[in-house]
């Protein structure tokens, strides 16, 4: 999986967003605030070709989280992501 074209991150005074352009603001006008993990897993899908279990193990390479938060955390993100139309499987 990785983002959908149209949905960038940006920095929005302190805060991390994901907005939509383009085309993709037709169907999403909102944004979504990211903490850093949040920023950390979006630059990894960003990357593109990733897997729920690649982002688990980016995570614990960076944090130092144990396996069953990273596995929650990394679930809960994707699946956010995926609702709101920004990843392509």
């Amino acid at each position: 999986m990785k983002t959908k074209s149209g949905f960038m991150r940006r920095k929005l005074g302190t805060q991390e967003v994901i907005v939509a352009v383009g085309e993709a603001s037709k169907q999403f006008s909102g944004i979504i605030r990211l903490n850093e993990t949040g920023a950390f897993l979006w630059d990894k899908l960003a990357e593109g070709d990733m897997t729920e279990q690649k982002l688990v193990e980016a995570l614990l390479g960076e944090y130092d989280v144990p396996q069953d938060i990273a596995e929650r955390d990394v679930a809960n993100f994707v699946k956010t992501v995926r609702d709101e139309g920004m990843l392509d499987d």
